[in-house]
């Protein structure tokens, strides 16, 4: 086991760290964050006009167009406002000007997502364009940045107002990046869109199924017993394909038709995380029920936070960081658990989920309101609930029993 923790420590953690702190990563898991409350605001209109209520559902009936634009100007702009903050947290992260690089990168998007008679196509701007977004910003930033870095710019006389004088520093990068897409999706005529989903499908084809979700939950949590944001460090790499996939069970949902995706963002926090990364409100339960005195403090401590996937206190304070027994557990639960709901929901046992609810949402709430009110859905993240606990319950005595140990030397020394 010691040979394996430093294997993991001394050869594996220093990669992981480094892709989690990859400035480019940074600034897509930034960027992409803008979007979480266009998203939940629009989840909470879904909701409203899909009340699993038979009453509600005759009474809005007449207004469902009405409640369903907000659904639609949120979830059908995600590719648009992923493009303006990737764009700015690309510069900010590069050292370039964040806001220029923003409206440049934004007007590029446009460009880039022009539909074949070259007008503005609609659904690009949604999550179809996500991954779009994404590419269009990286080329966008580091034109900018050529061209700063090179002084290849126009630089007005000082007396010149700053923001006009800026202005005229992102002309010749906006221009070359303007021209350089304008060139390839309207000249040429190569959908650029199209390419960039076909180059991407594989990685989101991988990430909906049970070895991708399977190796993303080995990979978080194993960055977490090391002491790194795991969530953090790959969320430029998930969250643009968990995003898309919500998206497109919204507009599935919408549309009356099959919902395409199980693994969607919210998955991991639903069904996986229940008091936070880890399933750790299992190993809170224990401690409330502990011998010994520090266990039985920090679970009381912990407890409020757990209810809201807040488990900080509970890693760094158990510790469950570097610590060979806990580790085992808190990688273990969050596969166990994300398995047995990939499965049932692919059985159509559990609802799929439809809406992103707040991360801080308790458990089995957070189950019934995401599914769009699907009993076994809450009943699942019930029964999680318990299983997290007994899980955990062996590994947790092994602590205990140590930790009572201590306790006794300490109270003997006195």
């Amino acid at each position: 086991m010691n040979n394996m923790l430093d294997l993991f420590e001394n050869k594996i953690v220093p990669i992981l760290f480094k892709v989690g702190q990859n400035k480019r990563l940074i600034a897509i898991r930034n960027g992409l964050s803008i979007t979480i409350p266009f998203t939940i605001i629009g989840s909470f209109f879904l909701i409203i006009g899909n009340l699993p209520i038979q009453a509600w559902m005759n009474f809005i009936s007449p207004y469902s167009e009405i409640i369903n634009a907000p659904v639609n100007e949120t979830f059908g702009m995600l590719g648009l406002i992923s493009a303006i903050g990737i764009g700015y947290f690309l510069g900010k992260e590069l050292n370039v000007e964040p806001i220029s690089n923003a409206i440049i990168t934004l007007v590029a998007f446009l460009l880039a997502t022009l539909s074949v008679e070259n007008t503005l196509d609609i659904e690009a701007m949604g999550a179809v364009g996500m991954f779009t977004a994404i590419m269009v910003a990286l080329f966008t930033v580091e034109i900018y940045r050529f061209f700063i870095r090179h002084r290849i710019t126009i630089r007005m006389p000082e007396g010149v107002p700053p923001a006009v004088a800026q202005s005229f520093v992102s002309l010749i990068p906006a221009f070359v990046v303007i021209v350089a897409i304008w060139i390839v999706r309207v000249i040429i005529g190569i959908d650029l869109n199209e390419i960039i989903q076909i180059i991407f499908q594989p990685l989101v084809f991988g990430l909906d199924s049970l070895p991708g979700l399977v190796i993303y939950s080995l990979l978080v949590c194993l960055l977490w017993t090391a002491g790194i944001h795991g969530d953090h460090a790959l969320a430029g790499i998930a969250t643009p394909i968990f995003l898309s996939n919500l998206a497109a069970n919204t507009v599935a949902f919408q549309a009356g038709t099959p919902l395409p995706h199980v693994v969607v963002d919210g998955f991991w926090i639903v069904f996986m995380c229940l008091g936070g990364t880890g399933s750790t409100i299992g190993l809170v339960l224990n401690m409330l029920r502990s011998k010994t005195k520090g266990y039985k403090s920090l679970g009381k401590l912990s407890l409020p936070s757990a209810l809201f996937a807040i488990n900080e206190p509970v890693i760094f304070g158990f510790p469950i960081v570097l610590n060979p027994i806990i580790m085992i557990p808190f990688i273990v639960t969050p596969i166990i658990l994300g398995s047995a709901a990939y499965i049932l929901t692919n059985l159509g046992i559990i609802g799929n989920i439809v809406f992103l609810v707040p991360w801080t949402t308790p458990p089995i709430i957070g189950a019934y309101l995401a599914t769009n009110g699907n009993i076994p859905a809450a009943i699942f993240s019930a029964l999680s609930v318990i299983a997290s606990y007994y899980i955990y319950l062996p590994f947790f005595k092994v602590a205990e029993k140590k930790q009572l140990m201590l306790e006794q030397n300490e109270s003997e020394s006195k």
